[in-house]
């Protein structure tokens, strides 16, 4: 497996532990108000990020590093920008002083996708031997 399926695949578990933890601790307080942010970060930081890097161990051999690197750089930094931003506008009654940060997080995540696109259709469209 490439370095960077494993750059993956450690920050999802990482948030997909995060998020089985805040989950336990939102049903245990009763209090639901970041759910959705809580959501994000499983969809984002475990779903996204495991299939980023299930694609790129599947395609080790013709992938191209620095782009795989730069689709880990963009899409960790937007979980780490737009998360925790999300949980404290939800928690601050959706407080719009937050609103930039939010959509600088969720700017690298679309980022993030559009560079994972490049290698999809590179992929695609390469030549076969």
């Amino acid at each position: 497996m490439p370095r960077v399926s494993a750059a993956f695949f450690a920050v999802g578990v990482l948030c997909v532990l995060t998020g089985m933890l805040w989950g336990m601790h939102m049903a245990e307080s009763d209090n639901m108000v970041t759910m959705p942010a809580h959501a994000h970060l499983n969809l984002l930081g475990w779903v996204t990020m495991a299939l980023y890097g299930t694609f790129y161990a599947l395609e080790k051999d013709t992938y191209l590093p620095k782009l795989a690197w730069a689709n880990f750089v963009v899409s960790a930094a937007s979980i780490v920008i737009m998360i925790p931003t999300l949980a404290v506008f939800l928690s601050n009654g959706n407080d719009p002083k937050y609103i930039p940060i939010l959509i600088a997080g969720e700017g690298l995540a679309i980022l993030g996708m559009l560079i994972f696109g490049i290698s999809v259709f590179r992929e695609l469209f390469r030549r076969r031997g």
